[in-house]
């Protein structure tokens, strides 16, 4: 279990990077000289505008088929159907929690398995790896799906793990905030930086990070159990603005609380 959340959370770290690597990088732009420009003859200028590319054409994607090969990423098919087998199974959908409290688990990441080296035969199907987080157990769930049988393969579940957070879970980590006492700031800071008040997640740009106590020396009271609960700390933008610190702020998604770093 610990091997599959190491592995996502590498996947995560690696797409930051490259995310990092992108945005700095800088575009050259390289003006003509303009000394001399009365000189040179209007047959060049005439070979550069017959040069310019003519219309562009958007063409239809090509129909994506319901089942992939091989290496393949997942088909939105493989997808659906490999979440209602693993929450098929074992009661899952049922006697789990979500987020927001309501029945089933908060789904995490939906992956192609990572088959062994050399594998063939059976050992080479596709399957399907699904990641959830139960609220009522505080654990993660981990559901193996082969695609070929449609069956559950694996199941594992583990606590004290804690996956990079989904969108639903820095949606209701910033509601929670704004609602809090402690979202004062976030809300006046919006509010000045454009005239608007702060009416929901929706507002924001929304990143974050799962926090462990274990991450600092000293941690407050009401924070004790972030690791064993699921602990966001959210960070967040105005769409086409600034940035609004929001760091200090830690956000218990298990027993909805907002609690303040020192």
């Amino acid at each position: 279990m610990r091997k599959l959340v190491r592995r996502h959370l590498g996947k995560v770290v690696a797409g930051g990077a490259l995310a990092v690597a992108a945005g700095a990088a800088l575009v050259a732009v390289t003006l003509p000289d303009r000394a001399g420009e009365s000189d040179r003859s209007t047959a060049a200028g005439s070979s550069r505008q017959d040069a310019v590319a003519p219309d562009g054409r958007v063409q239809a994607a090509p129909d994506e088929g319901s089942e992939g090969v091989g290496s393949d990423p997942l088909t939105d098919a493989e997808t659906e159907r490999a979440q209602k087998i693993a929450l098929d199974s074992n009661g899952l959908r049922s006697g789990a929690r979500d987020v927001e409290g309501d029945r089933g688990p908060q789904r995490l990441s939906t992956n192609l398995a990572e088959n062994e080296p050399g594998a063939t035969g059976d050992d080479a199907e596709r399957r399907a790896e699904i990641v959830y987080y139960d609220y009522k157990k505080d654990a993660v769930v981990a559901k193996t799906v082969n695609l070929k049988t449609g069956k559950v393969e694996s199941t594992n579940t583990a606590q004290n793990v804690q996956p990079p957070p989904s969108d639903e879970e820095l949606n209701e980590a910033a509601r929670l905030l704004i609602a809090d006492d402690h979202g004062k700031g976030l809300r006046d800071d919006y509010e000045k930086a454009t005239g608007k008040k702060l009416g929901g997640p929706g507002d924001l740009d929304l990143s974050g990070f799962v926090f462990r106590k274990e991450t600092r020396d000293s941690v407050p009271a009401d924070l004790q159990d972030c690791g064993k609960h699921r602990c966001i700390q959210v960070v967040a933008k105005v769409k086409n603005g600034p940035w609004i610190d929001t760091r200090a702020f830690i956000v218990d998604l298990s027993d909805r609380h907002v609690g303040r770093l020192r």
